[in-house]
């Protein structure tokens, strides 16, 4: 796709004006009109300010440099190579501190690629080859070998996990087929929908929140999403807390995943 269309399928899609963008790039609307209908060429720092001024993802700024004919201004690390160990750690001694509590890190495909101890609580039961580092999560849940025939409320979380995956249509397209039609009868009204699934320790409910590196200038890093997951009630918190003082690990040492699954 050339430079011009793509400028302008990425401010219609967010449905800003040549106004709009030109005020936030520190531009004309005219200036901004030229770049679009292919009559001005702009330069390196202007892409750059009007990628950032639709505070588009890393790796969208980086195609909109390479379609006006500039290299990509953001490396993409590989999150077990040398230039990210740093991350590596932290990302480690995150996943231990929020022992005794599951929590995992994937990244923009929904693979696997770190988590917890307490993470094995989840995947009991599953199928091995839907299980690891480098395996896709949300499949995982809603697989029929997955977690899902343990999820008591397979309907709603399996909506609440497809309405996260409008940027993987393939996946969502195969999730879609393993998730029940909506159950009307459930009463859900709670402020958030609870993960309902039945373990070894009981019936769990489970609330989860999604972490990301809003500062990060790598392309990797940026696209990393920590889920946490949050017991919803007391008896959840006391089964889980019981569990990890068995099993838990005396911690991890730097650069070392507590745990990976």
């Amino acid at each position: 796709m050339d430079f011009p269309r793509a400028l302008r399928d990425r401010r219609t899609r967010l449905r800003l004006s040549q106004l709009d963008l030109a005020l936030r790039a520190g531009t004309t609307q005219r200036h901004l009109s030229f770049i679009e209908s292919g009559r001005s060429a702009p330069g390196r720092l202007m892409v750059v300010r009007l990628a950032e001024s639709l505070e588009l993802p890393l790796r969208e700024r980086n195609e909109l440099l390479l379609a006006a004919g500039y290299a990509p201004a953001y490396p993409e690390g590989s999150i077990d190579g040398p230039e990210l160990a740093p991350v590596r750690a932290a990302i480690d001694r995150i996943l231990y501190g929020h022992l005794p509590y599951p929590a995992l890190v994937v990244d923009r495909a929904g693979d696997l690629v770190a988590s917890n101890s307490a993470f094995g609580l989840l995947t009991e039961g599953a199928a091995p080859e839907l299980v690891g580092p480098g395996r896709n999560v949300y499949r995982l849940a809603l697989h029929p070998d997955g977690l899902a025939p343990r999820i008591r409320n397979l309907s709603e979380w399996g909506r609440h996990i497809l309405a996260g995956l409008g940027h993987l249509k393939e996946l969502r397209d195969e999730l879609a087929g393993y998730v029940p039609g909506p159950d009307h009868s459930s009463g859900q009204l709670g402020f958030a929908v609870p993960l309902q699934l039945r373990s070894s320790l009981g019936d769990l409910r489970l609330m989860t929140t999604v972490t990301t590196f809003a500062t990060a200038v790598d392309v990797t890093l940026a696209e990393l999403r920590l889920e946490a997951f949050l017991p919803a009630d007391q008896e959840t918190a006391d089964a889980l807390a019981s569990a990890a003082r068995q099993t838990i690990p005396a911690g991890p040492a730097p650069g070392q995943a507590p745990g990976n699954m």
